[in-house]
């Protein structure tokens, strides 16, 4: 059974992986963003395949926002891909979108998120994210992004 939020604007969020329209995230996630330019059709689809998904749609049932979740569903999770299209920022979708993660009832026994930002540190400060408080206990391993 899928989880769904319904927003007051007419939007919806909703975890079914069979809602995402996958030309139009792609078209972002490779085309627009900062984080995953030129990423493959190909690694996308298997990071979807392998991830909690949350597609941001229109009351007309267009795809404009996106969310993944990497997690074993039990004690950690980590936030990705998260985005929402200029035309349609400015009316709390993104601040929903990361709200509709965190409150998802599979989610609720997750006591550590993780998440990397560029831009958008406001955001998610606003649900308690923050610099990692233990910074001499965590690593990162950091290879060149995969073209195929």
């Amino acid at each position: 059974m899928s989880y769904t939020v319904a927003l007051p604007n007419g939007y919806e969020i909703s975890d079914d992986k069979s809602c995402l329209d996958l030309d139009a995230l792609h078209a972002y996630i490779s085309g627009e963003s900062y984080w995953a330019k030129g990423r493959p059709r190909a690694l996308l689809e298997r990071s979807i395949a392998h991830s909690l998904c949350f597609g941001l749609y229109t009351p007309t049932g267009a795809l404009v926002g996106f969310a993944r979740l990497v997690t074993d569903m039990t004690t950690s999770g980590h936030l990705c891909d998260v985005y929402v299209l200029e035309t349609h920022r400015g009316q709390n979708l993104g601040k929903a979108l990361v709200a509709a993660v965190l409150d998802h009832p599979d989610l609720q026994t997750i006591t550590r998120f993780s998440l990397s930002t560029r831009d958008a540190h406001g955001l998610y400060a606003g649900f308690g994210f923050g610099p990692h408080p233990d910074i001499d206990t965590q690593m990162w391993l950091l290879r060149p992004s995969p073209r195929s």
